[in-house]
């Protein structure tokens, strides 16, 4: 169902004006250097673009935010809490970075990118508000600043139930990181990510993603490794936070429907546990609407007795709906969440999009596209890779080598189509892929475009039926997100999860 908005005309910005006013922010990639440089706080810096937007503080702690940090599978957890928030009738806010295809992705209302007409209106508004505020010519927040006072805008506006929030980088110092009073926040699996910004050591890391904790909030983790988890007990102890290490996948005790058979994978099973533990626990505090029936659903002695206690007076003083697994099931079987496992089929190819770019994320990708390619066909095998920014390609490559590609395509973040992301895309050089090609050695192509890589599999699938063999390949795309949506922005602009290419 599409979401009735306000529409107050502005400057008048078409979607396609937006985007050229967007773009002409800072980027997010210069705007880190300078951080970087400077150690700006950027959510402090926030606060002044904040109240420029005419959203103060005190209006930005009306919204019942439940924020999500962590190194792996952040959007892939707001994804599923949104979901499961959604299955059980609450208007749902959901904010994630970056975008696949089109920049109104980021911004989600009940599970859909808000709509373009929508995204110029509001960003009209907000544009218009800090232009007339400027102290001076660059006086304007960066390309992510802006879309996160456009999404608490957005939000605020619509009156959702709920605001999702992906953290952008790290969590300290994020600009989201604002927030004063999340209801409950959670941290993902902590990796090395971001060292110049975030620290070289995974006790830096978990620091940075433990700023996010509040006092009085419920927090949640996966299960980390001991120097990550001291840290994250030590910052919960610190704030007078509620922390508790979400329980294992398997032990949740599924009724008449269960996702098991969709979520195999051991990473997403923890976002997906993670996923459980936050909406049980946002649901309890908007206990004033329905009344999550939390006995039984695991087998963990230590789950927060807080929850029984409170669940047991709050049976014996009122009758309130109950949140069932079948509901929570539901939201995990439904839930879609385009370039992160993501699989698409022709007629000539099984594509595996997987926006990996850590060491661990990547290992992860393997294990996954073996279980689903061994599944679907003995076809052969192609690659399709690149990485972003100044990642080092080889100790991303050197495990892929495993998977024994027929072979391996080497490509820009540039789909060839002339669509939205290749209008403002930048730097896009093939120097990097003609590295990869020459670590990679036998069997490896540089292209100039995806749409190029594309074609070039149409042909060689064809000289495959001239030689009688019929079996469709097997493609993964991986190395990162901005490769899985330049790939999406052809096989599937509209993120269906089905494709006409």
């Amino acid at each position: 169902m599409e979401q009735k908005v306000n529409h107050i005309m502005y400057y008048n910005y078409s979607y396609e004006n937006a985007l050229d006013k967007l773009q002409n922010l800072e980027s997010n990639a210069k705007y880190l250097e300078l951080a970087k440089k400077k150690n700006i706080n950027r959510s402090i810096d926030m606060q002044k673009y904040l109240l420029r937007s005419d959203i103060t503080l005190e209006k930005l702690d009306t919204l019942s935010v439940i924020h999500v940090a962590g190194t792996k599978g952040k959007g892939s957890t707001c994804a599923y809490v949104e979901a499961i928030l959604r299955e059980h009738g609450f208007k749902t806010g959901f904010f994630s970075s970056p975008h696949l295809v089109t920049v109104n992705e980021r911004i989600r209302i009940n599970g859909q990118p808000i709509s373009k007409l929508d995204f110029a209106q509001y960003f009209s508004k907000i544009y218009k508000k800090l232009e007339e505020t400027k102290e001076h010519e660059f006086d304007m927040p960066s390309y992510f600043k802006f879309l996160t006072l456009l999404m608490f805008d957005i939000f605020l506006d619509i009156n959702v139930d709920v605001a999702i929030i992906e953290v952008g980088i790290g969590g300290l110092l994020d600009s989201t990181n604002v927030v004063r009073n999340p209801v409950c926040v959670g941290i993902t699996s902590l990796a090395l990510e971001h060292t110049s910004l975030l620290g070289n050591t995974i006790e830096d890391i978990a620091f940075q993603k433990s700023g996010i904790f509040k006092p009085n909030t419920l927090a949640f983790s996966v299960p980390q490794v001991p120097q990550a988890m001291h840290v994250l007990e030590k910052k919960a102890i610190q704030v007078a936070c509620n922390l508790h290490v979400v329980p294992d996948f398997k032990e949740y005790k599924w009724k008449n429907l269960s996702p098991v058979l969709k979520i195999k994978n051991t990473i997403q099973q923890q976002n997906a546990s993670l996923a459980i533990q936050i909406a049980i626990a946002w649901l309890i505090s908007n206990n004033n609407k329905c009344l999550p029936l939390v006995y039984n659903t695991i087998n963990d002695n230590n789950f927060c007795n807080k929850y029984k206690e409170y669940i047991q007076m709050m049976q014996q003083t009122q009758k309130s709906e109950i949140v069932s697994m079948d509901r929570i099931a539901m939201g995990l079987l439904s839930c879609k969440w385009p370039g992160r496992m993501h699989v698409v089929r022709n007629s000539i190819a099984e594509f595996f999009i997987d926006g990996a770019h850590t060491i661990e994320s990547i290992e992860c990708c393997i294990n996954w596209f073996n279980d689903v390619s061994n599944n679907t066909g003995k076809g052969k095998r192609i690659l399709i890779f690149n990485t972003s920014g100044c990642r080092d390609s080889i100790p991303l490559l050197t495990p892929l080598k495993s998977l024994n590609f027929y072979k391996a395509y080497f490509v820009p973040n540039f789909s060839g189509i002339d669509n939205e992301n290749d209008r403002y895309t930048r730097n896009q050089t093939k120097f990097k892929c003609e590295e990869n090609l020459k670590i990679w050695g036998v069997g490896s192509v540089v292209a100039n475009s995806v749409l190029e890589v594309l074609e070039e599999i149409k042909k060689d699938f064809k000289k495959e039926l001239n030689c009688s063999n019929d079996q469709k390949f097997q493609v993964l795309v991986t190395g990162s997100l901005h490769l899985a949506g330049a790939v999406c922005s052809i096989l599937d602009p509209n993120l269906t999860m089905n494709t006409e290419f």
